[in-house]
């Protein structure tokens, strides 16, 4: 976001250096983003970069902050309108896979980052994932808790883009992205697998009936809390302690 108070001219400086610094990044990876070559490529002197961004870190996060913006951004524009929850979270999932595909320095950097709490971007990203899964869970799909749903598509769609990096594009399984998600949607969706266990229709009306909860205009903030929390354990995955 652009600080109102930086002016205009500082504030295009810095979009330029970012730029710079972004098209390096996809071009050689992380370790082609030095500040000797940023400036260079954005036609400024090194101390310039210094005085915006503090150090070299301070313009990889920005440039990373950037690039995930503008992905993220897309996601919550993307139409879907008209598709089945679960072709709209494949949708989801195949952007996902395709901008990790297409920006591996910035995967990378994102992958070893070693931030003690996700960025606001990146929070807003797996907003995005949670409204897909609760699309799922509105329309009777869902057959586990939500949280746990999300936990699962976010560590798998990870996992893909890391297994297909790993391989030269020549190599890499042109179907190993469609096969993660079938086996994850499979392992969420009443539709989708068989499964084992509690009755998967039973969870899935359960996990459906929680999606309103909060709507439900009879009930204080605290009865609702509660419900949640039985409709939780009766799906079969009690909620986390939050003591």
């Amino acid at each position: 976001m652009v600080d109102p108070d930086v002016p205009a001219d500082r504030s295009s400086l810095r979009a330029a250096i970012t730029t710079a610094a972004a098209e390096l990044l996809d071009e050689g990876g992380a370790r082609a983003v030095t500040t000797r070559s940023v400036a260079e490529r954005a036609g400024v002197q090194a101390p310039t970069i210094y005085r915006l961004f503090g150090d070299k870190d301070g313009l990889v996060r920005a440039v990373a902050e950037a690039m995930m913006t503008s992905y993220v951004t897309s996601k919550q524009e993307a139409p879907d309108e008209g598709l089945a929850p679960a072709e709209a979270l494949r949708r989801g999932w195949d952007r996902h896979v395709g901008f990790g595909l297409s920006h591996p320095g910035l995967y990378a950097l994102l992958s070893t980052s070693g931030a003690e709490e996700l960025s606001p971007v990146l929070v807003a990203g797996i907003d995005v994932l949670r409204g897909l899964v609760r699309a799922l869970a509105a329309v009777g799909e869902l057959v586990v808790e939500e949280d746990r749903a999300v936990q699962m598509l976010h560590a798998a769609g990870s996992g893909a883009v890391a297994a297909l990096l790993e391989q030269p594009p020549a190599r890499r399984d042109p179907g190993l992205s469609a096969a993660l998600f079938d086996a994850v949607l499979a392992a969420i969706s009443s539709g989708h697998g068989a499964g084992t266990g509690p009755d998967r229709g039973v969870r899935a009306q359960t996990l459906q009936f929680r999606t309103v909860v909060d709507e439900l205009p009879a009930l204080s903030a605290a009865e609702k809390s509660l419900l949640g929390e039985w409709l939780s354990r009766a799906a079969g995955h009690p909620p986390q302690d939050q003591s």
